[in-house]
């Protein structure tokens, strides 16, 4: 139990800081309620449109075809570091991979995913 000593008087010690100054917001904070105050946009100006309005789905799916994208060019990163030690192997298999990746990405391009009309 002592080993964990010092890890729980760290937590205690965030909890204690944590709950001080949200108490301390409370006690401090200006309290002046206002029409501007309650809208969505505290900048003064009325809003335009509901705020429940949607957005296009070409947003998510550039977003998440990026993140893909990103995430799997992220996982050559180990193969270039040990790449002379595993041959001929090695270099199917990380070409075999791109080829999957290249494949996805005409295939998004074909189905129109990343187009913007």
């Amino acid at each position: 139990m002592s080993e964990f000593l010092p890890i729980l008087l760290y937590a205690a010690i965030l909890l204690a800081v944590g709950a001080g100054l949200l108490w301390v917001n409370q006690l401090v904070a200006p309290r002046k309620p206002s029409p501007e105050k309650g809208t969505p946009y505290e900048c003064g100006v009325p809003p335009l449109a509901s705020a429940h309005e949607g957005f296009s789905i070409k947003f998510y799916v550039v977003a998440m075809l990026f993140l893909l994208f990103d995430v799997e060019t992220a996982l050559l990163l180990p193969w270039s570091v040990v790449h002379r030690s595993l041959g001929w192997a090695g270099l199917v298999e990380v070409g075999t991979f791109l080829a999957v990746l290249g494949l996805g990405l005409v295939y998004a391009l074909r189905k129109g995913a990343l187009s913007w009309h």
